[in-house]
């Protein structure tokens, strides 16, 4: 069957823009951008207050747990041991360091006046779909063309529809919301469409396509999401500081999250609303020019991104080759290689998007990012690329990795059992000179590394909230201190139930990667929904199967009642997840944004329900493939 192919008249004269492939083996800079770039001041320092601490307490606690480890002679499973323990204590403390620094930032500082003078800017806002709810897109998307158009200013906005969609009955919805949108629209708002025919390389070739096409019409182009929501106010800010900034050529915003209704969903945006503020700060501070890019709600000059960051295709062990997946972190990298600053504003707000709603929709998402990921390992060792660059590109993917290594922790630490004769291994005799001394990790000096590493996960959420006044955030926002705490308690007890779960679903996700088993870039399921308990016990399997393991190990007195509560959370993995869909009311784990929804949000909802009415009366409405 032919394809569908919008008419014409929904796409403007193009206007091509080389943008060819770079070559990871060689040094690039962008004759375009700026001679020389002396760096953020004071970065260095930002970067020593980030990484020291950090460093300096593992290397503190490495060595006092090896201590107690050679009184007796250190075994090698308990080199492991501390090699484990150390690698995940690292990275806890990393974040307690960037929240502290987002902490001091938000006392001491206030936000500079833009520098430099604001230069008019032609900017295309791109939103690449693919199979996704028409009205609900559009919806979307008419909510901000209208509040630009309402702010007015120097700089102009045209949005481009980019669709890859593959479903014929979507993608004629998508055609015909187009044109009826079109027809409502007020003068001054442009709206165009454009559908492939065949989506090559995905969201990269998506982008690519657009850039080779019509980039050579536009200063700048910000990217958004399927579900990404954007103030007028937001998009004119980011807009201005690229305009102020010759030698930034990407900016990334903070998103935070709205839309949620289900537990789960509530519990990220939760997180994300109150203790990712301090967080966001923190990070700005110590990535500087070398910050980092998430795929949407970012500014970048286009002219940059096309000479500097078209991405080649990976050769594959199977000697094939497959696309950069996750590719908004190697184009950062790309973008500060060819002498870009990539900047992180945190503190533009008005950027919104979207969560999975279910722990199922979750894990599908995160196997997707997994794959993407740990794909970075592969160009670490890119040529030219900065330090730090280098490092979002590794953090990404020890993300992932740091899920099998606390797998592999609970594991010997259920094996170890209480002490030589409680252990879940058993031997011919007891004379065995082979037999090997087992920490004994009911100790209470064990225990104690155990409750601060424990300690080290909360820290950052009670951080976080001692910053908030900081942030312009009141507790009232959130409905007064009594809801606050409430919520507060109810995210941090779903945040320890869903912690074991995710941890061995995120091994999976690791392990499908490295097994090739990972394929395809589906769509998110964006609504959610509840799930049938033959797909929650075939999603939950192993966590189950894991719980049952270690409760038996409990009864039995072979494994620590330390470990209780994770086989608590295992065992009841599926009906765990089974809450994770169920609705909530406003007031419980309610964000500012939930209290008191966002005028571009309210705006938005009401667009959709006319375009989705529009649809109904003409054709029953198409959901978003799974």
């Amino acid at each position: 069957m032919r394809e569908h192919a919008p008419s014409s008249s929904l796409l403007p004269p193009e206007a091509p823009l080389a943008m060819p492939a770079q070559d990871f083996g060689r040094d690039f800079h962008d004759a375009s951008a700026p001679a020389t770039d002396a760096g953020e001041p004071g970065v260095a320092i930002w970067r020593i207050l980030a990484f020291s601490p950090a460093m300096a307490s593992t290397l503190a606690l490495a060595w006092v747990m090896q201590g107690w480890f050679a009184a007796d002679g250190t075994t090698v499973l308990e080199w492991v041991l501390l090699v484990l323990i150390a690698f995940n204590f690292f990275w806890i403390t990393f974040t307690v360091s960037t929240v502290l620094l987002g902490l001091y930032s938000l006392a001491r500082t206030r936000p500079l006046p833009q520098r430099g003078p604001r230069r008019a800017m032609r900017v295309a806002l791109l939103v690449p779909v693919y199979n996704e709810v028409p009205w609900y897109v559009l919806g979307n998307a008419r909510s901000m063309l209208e509040e630009l158009r309402a702010i007015g200013g120097a700089h102009s906005y045209d949005m481009f529809i980019l669709s890859d969609t593959r479903d014929a009955e979507i993608a004629a919805q998508e055609e015909q919301s187009i044109r009826a949108l079109r027809e409502e629209l007020p003068e001054g708002i442009t709206l165009y469409y454009r559908r492939r025919e065949k989506n090559i390389a995905r969201k990269v070739g998506n982008i690519h396509d657009w850039v080779t096409r019509w980039g050579g019409d536009y200063e700048a182009m910000l990217v958004l999401d399927a579900d990404s929501l954007m103030t007028g106010r937001a998009i004119v800010r980011l807009t201005d500081a690229l305009s102020r900034d010759p030698n930034a050529g990407l900016i990334q915003s903070f998103p935070q999250l709205i839309g949620a209704q289900s537990v789960f969903g509530r519990m990220q945006q939760f997180a994300n609303g109150v203790y990712g503020l301090a967080l966001a700060e923190g990070l700005a501070r110590w990535t500087g020019h070398e910050g980092n890019y998430w795929g949407h709600n970012a500014i970048i000059r286009t002219r940059a991104f096309a000479a500097c960051a078209g991405l080649p295709e990976l050769p594959t062990l199977r000697g094939g080759t497959s696309i950069i997946m996750s590719h908004d972190f190697v184009e950062a990298g790309l973008l500060r290689r060819a002498g870009w600053r990539v900047r992180f504003l945190p503190r533009i707000r008005g950027s919104y998007e979207e969560t999975p709603q279910t722990l199922i929709d979750h894990i599908q998402r995160d196997r997707r990012w997994c794959s993407g990921n740990l794909q970075h390992l592969r160009i670490l060792s890119a040529t030219g690329f900065h330090a730090m660059s280098r490092f979002h590109l590794a953090h990404g993917a020890i993300g992932y990795l740091m899920a099998p290594v606390w797998f592999a922790l609970l594991v010997i630490w259920a094996i170890i059992g209480h002490d030589e004769g409680g252990s879940v291994l058993t031997y011919f005799s007891e004379a065995n000179p082979l037999r090997p001394s087992w920490p004994d990790m009911s100790e209470p000096r064990h225990v104690a590394v155990i409750v601060l590493i424990y300690a080290m996960l909360l820290l950052p959420k009670v951080l976080s909230v001692a910053a908030l006044p900081l942030t312009g955030r009141r507790i009232a926002d959130y409905g007064g201190a009594g809801r606050f705490v409430l919520s507060m308690l109810t995210e941090i007890l779903l945040a320890i139930l869903f912690a074991p779960i995710l941890m061995i679903q995120q091994m999976i996700a690791v392990f499908r990667t490295a097994l090739g088993i990972q394929k395809g870039w589906a769509p998110q399921a964006r609504a959610g929904g509840s799930y049938s308990l033959a797909t929650l016990l075939k999603c939950h399997a192993l966590e189950t199967a894991s719980g049952l393991a270690l409760w038996v190990g409990i009864a039995a007195g072979l494994v620590s009642l330390w470990l209780a509560p994770i086989a608590f959370s295992l065992v009841l993995a599926v009906p765990l997840s089974a809450l994770s869909s169920l609705r909530l009311p406003k007031s419980w784990m309610g964000t500012a944004e939930v209290l008191k929804e966002p005028q571009i949000n309210q705006a938005a909802r009401h667009y959709r329900s006319l375009l989705r009415q529009h649809l109904q009366g003409a054709d029953t409405p198409v959901e978003a493939a799974e």
